[in-house]
């Protein structure tokens, strides 16, 4: 029986956890029988087109509003259609795959001028394969290592001395990171298809506003979005898994599936207002054991997993967002 070792960062202390009972066909089954793993094309599809029309009103009725309130309408616009790509890609509306990427691109590619190619790769693949393993999952080697263990992790002055400042200062710039990651993968991987279509959203976004706006009015509008909208999903998606465990490839390859993914994975208190927030990725290990699961079923299989995990004495990583937010801060602290 492997045991793991492992820091706890809200203590700050080191933790032993024994392994997890092999179960997880019992906990699926409790799951899909409410159908909660059920597809839900209708609903996908009603939250799509909302979307569609709302930045459509947003760039015909531009002339109109405030810059500081368009902004952060478009802001709010701009974060859906984040997490519509993110739920398509994995899915969750329509069986095909080949379909939800073709659909995936009116959001990923025009309204944000981001890569379904590259998140897919990154996220779906490597990501959920291989959460929190070193070796393999990139998310968690960001600024030199700084979450990884003392092996991997980097010894930078420069890093140790502004690592509060380069990290919490990064979350302001996420949009820009994801753009010039999703243009050199399309670029490295020669899809000359998919990039044109992310060409697309300067003129139809920013070529409409530009041109239907006085140009400092334009360019408030260009500041507020982009820097409300990179801190929104940048301190969402550090709450995930950074700040939790990590192992090595070799002890991450004897874990079950439900053992790793429960074991790297954090999920966030909060309800129905933090779900909309965060856009379902509150509930993280819900989402990581059930990728294909609907947004809309998370919390209903949050209750279910939570239960099962009490049932059968299984760690369960739940925080408030504060919470994860002075874990993660903990976890930086790791760098010296």
């Amino acid at each position: 029986m492997m045991v793991i070792i492992n820091i706890d960062y809200k203590k700050g202390k080191k933790m032993i956890k024994t392994p997890y009972p092999d179960n997880f066909d019992e906990l699926r089954a409790e799951v899909r029988a409410d159908g909660l793993l059920d597809r839900v094309p209708i609903r996908g599809s009603i939250e799509m087109v909302g979307v569609i029309i709302a930045i459509i009103v947003a760039l015909k009725t531009s002339p109109f509003w405030n810059p500081i309130l368009l902004g952060l309408f478009m802001t709010i616009i701009f974060t859906r259609a984040v997490f519509i790509s993110h739920d398509i890609l994995h899915t969750q509306y329509f069986k095909s795959k080949k379909l939800s990427f073709k659909l995936s691109y009116p959001f990923s590619a025009i309204i944000l001028s981001n890569s379904s190619s590259w998140w897919d790769y990154k996220h779906n693949v490597n990501h959920h394969t291989y959460c929190n393993i070193i070796e393999k999952d990139e998310d968690i080697r960001a600024l030199d290592g700084t979450f990884t263990n003392d092996k991997y992790r980097g010894n930078s002055e420069f890093i140790k001395k502004y690592k509060y400042i380069i990290f919490w200062g990064s979350m302001f710039f996420m949009n820009f990171a994801f753009i010039a990651q999703s243009y050199a993968f399309v670029l490295r991987r020669k899809l000359y298809g998919e990039f044109a279509l992310m060409l697309l959203h300067w003129p139809i976004i920013w070529g409409t506003i530009f041109y239907q706006l006085p140009f400092i009015d334009a360019l408030i509008v260009f500041l507020v979005l982009n820097f409300t909208l990179s801190p929104w999903l940048a301190f969402g998606f550090i709450t995930n898994h950074l700040g939790c465990e990590v192992s090595e490839e070799k002890e991450g390859k004897k874990l079950s599936w439900m053992e790793l993914q429960m074991r790297g994975s954090r999920s966030l208190s909060g309800g129905y207002f933090i779900h909309w927030l965060y856009g379902g990725l509150n509930t993280q290990i819900e989402h990581h054991l059930f990728p294909k699961a609907p947004r809309f079923n998370l919390l209903k299989v949050q209750r279910i997993t939570k239960k099962f995990a009490k049932k059968h004495n299984l760690f369960y990583f739940e925080t408030t967002p504060i919470e994860a937010y002075i874990q993660i801060n903990n976890a930086l602290k790791l760098y010296r």
